[in-house]
């Protein structure tokens, strides 16, 4: 089977959290993080929070965060999509995209995902070591930063305005 080249992510469509397809070509100029996110997670408050601070902040001049809720961790993410909704926009206060539930490790790995750890690997192999690995993606599509799940949102921030234009 060939494996298929990918040459930023636009090329992937992925499902919003109502199973509809989106194209992420729809993202195409904005600097995006891309998180996978949990919403039973010790680290969950604190990565909201902060994640709606940037979003709040940067928005207006092209920042997003698209948010996968994964469940591969602890089975720290349980449940529906509208479960999922309702963590994130309604306990957390997400106004950000939040999308399908995904897999990020093992056979059953999303392309995207397939796509960002290719990209950027980790410390210790390309693996997500658990929720709230954040990836960086500039204008053009192509990913530039990878954070840990314990580097704080607002520590990325200098990295969100240089490629915004801003600071």
């Amino acid at each position: 089977m060939a494996q298929e080249t990918y040459n930023s992510i636009y090329d992937f469509t992925a499902k919003d959290i109502r199973g509809n397809d989106v194209s992420l070509s729809e993202y195409s100029g904005k600097v995006l993080l891309i998180v996978n996110v949990a919403s039973k997670c010790g680290l969950t408050q604190s990565n909201y929070k902060e994640l709606n601070v940037l979003y709040e902040k940067y928005k207006i001049q092209g920042f997003e965060i698209l948010a996968f809720p994964c469940n591969q961790f602890a089975g720290q993410e349980p449940g529906s999509n509208d479960e999922f909704q309702e963590a994130a926009c309604t306990m957390f206060k997400a106004e950000f995209p939040i999308f399908d539930n995904i897999e990020v490790n093992g056979k059953n790995t999303t392309p995207l995902y397939k796509y960002l750890k290719s990209e950027k690997g980790g410390y210790f192999g390309d693996a997500i070591k658990w929720n709230f690995t954040k990836f960086l993606v500039n204008k053009e599509g192509k990913v530039v930063g990878r954070y840990a799940p314990t580097t704080s949102p607002l520590k990325i921030e200098k990295d969100i305005q240089n490629l915004l234009g801003s600071s």
